[in-house]
C-alpha cells in the first residue's frame, strides 16, 4: 500500500506544482492528514480514504471551465496507469465526484463511509483560520471584494448560482463556511468543526468592529 500512496503523492505534487494556493498541494496534505486521524477511529477503507484524499483536487472543476468529470477522469486514469483494479478505481472516483459542497446543491446518488470521511477532512480544511485564509486567497484571485454592506448573501442559492456567484468573499462565509458544521458525518469531524465555527464567528465580530472603525 505505502508504494501506492507514494506513487501517487508525487503525481500530485507535480500536478498541482501551479496551483491556485487554496488548491495546492498543502491542501491536499492537510486533508490527507485529517482524513487518516478521521478514518483511525471510523475504520473506513484506508486505501480507497488516502487516494481520495490525495487526489479530490487533481483537477477541481472551478479552474477547468466547470467542468465536473475532469477530475474523475484525470484521477481514474492515473489510478489505471499504477494497475488498480477497478472497484477501487470507480469508488474513488465516486468520492471525487460527490466531495464538493456544491455537489451536495444537486442530486447525490452515490454514499459510502470513505466518503463521509474525506468530506468531512475537506470541509474541516475550509474552515477556522486555514479556512479563513483560503477564502480570501481564492477571492483575490478572482478579484472579488472582501465585502460590500450593499450586497446581501444569498442564502437560497441552486448549484448553478453557486458556481457563478460573484459575490464578495465575507458573504462566502454565510453562503457556505457557517453551514458546514451542521454538515458534519463524522463524530470526529463535528468536535473539529465546532471549534473551527466558533473562531469563524469571532473573526467575523472582529471584521465587522473593525470595518465601522470601532475596534
Amino acid at each position: 500500500m505505502q508504494k501506492i500512496i507514494d506513487q501517487t503523492i508525487n503525481f500530485v505534487k507535480i500536478t498541482l506544482a501551479n496551483a491556485e494556493t487554496g488548491h495546492d498541494w498543502f491542501h491536499i496534505e492537510r486533508v490527507y492528514k485529517t482524513a487518516q486521524a478521521i478514518n483511525a477511529i471510523e475504520k473506513g477503507d484506508e486505501l480507497i480514504v488516502a487516494l481520495a484524499a490525495l487526489l479530490h483536487d487533481i483537477a477541481d472543476s472551478k479552474f477547468n471551465n466547470g467542468d465536473e468529470e475532469i477530475g474523475p477522469q484525470k484521477a481514474g486514469a492515473f489510478m489505471e496507469s499504477i494497475g488498480l483494479a477497478p472497484d477501487i478505481i470507480l469508488h474513488v472516483q465516486e468520492i471525487i465526484r460527490n466531495l464538493s459542497y456544491k455537489a451536495s446543491l444537486g442530486h447525490i446518488t452515490f454514499a459510502s463511509k470513505e466518503l463521509d470521511i474525506v468530506q468531512d477532512a475537506d470541509r474541516l480544511d475550509a474552515i477556522g483560520a486555514i479556512g479563513i485564509a483560503r477564502a480570501f486567497t481564492y477571492g483575490g484571485y478572482k478579484n472579488r471584494v472582501l465585502y460590500d454592506p450593499a450586497i446581501q448573501p444569498n442564502l437560497n442559492m441552486s448549484k448553478e448560482e453557486y458556481k457563478n456567484t460573484t459575490a464578495p468573499t465575507i458573504n462566502h462565509f454565510y453562503e457556505k463556511l457557517l453551514l458546514l458544521k451542521d454538515l458534519m458525518k463524522t463524530d470526529a469531524g463535528k468536535t473539529i468543526a465546532a471549534q473551527r465555527h466558533q473562531f469563524m464567528l469571532d473573526y467575523l465580530d472582529q471584521f465587522y468592529g473593525e470595518w465601522e472603525g470601532k475596534k
